[in-house]
């Protein structure tokens, strides 16, 4: 099983280029069910179009802001959203104690993924690598090896 980590879910999103190509192409051997998605994420990128709409100027701008709140909205339906629970809560609070160095969304996105014990999927291997046990892989970058 696969969790995204917010930018890999970006590219499912933006379904164009290079990047989005390569995961796309990478999943297609799984079913839909094999992948999940963290609250985490969802919270990142509520909070990313709420910032927006709260410094939009014009009313375009905040009607652009609702459309893509909608669509993310619309895109976390289509995965199941993995919690951010005790279980989780616990491993991250034992990272924190053991200095892991990385932010505490990723921190929290990486606890999620120990605790169900699935591999995730980034394109930040440099800080994710820094998790004990963690399984990351970028899917983006290529076939592959």
């Amino acid at each position: 099983m696969f969790v995204f980590d917010t930018d890999h879910f970006e590219f499912i999103q933006e379904t164009s280029g290079k990047a989005s190509s390569r995961l796309l192409h990478r999943m297609k051997p799984y079913a839909r069910t094999d992948f999940y998605i963290t609250i985490i994420s969802f919270h990142e990128q509520f909070l990313g179009w709420h910032t927006y709409i709260i410094r939009a100027k014009r009313t375009e701008q905040v009607i652009r802001g609702y459309q893509k709140l909608h669509a993310v909205l619309n895109d976390f339906a289509y995965f199941t959203i993995l919690p951010y629970d005790a279980k989780a809560a616990d491993i991250f609070h034992t990272l924190r104690k053991a200095k892991i160095r990385i932010g505490t969304m990723d921190l929290r996105i990486a606890s999620i993924a120990l605790a169900n014990d699935f591999t995730l999927l980034t394109r930040n291997l440099a800080d994710f690598r820094q998790v004990p046990e963690l399984k990351a892989e970028d899917w983006t970058a290529g076939p592959p090896r």
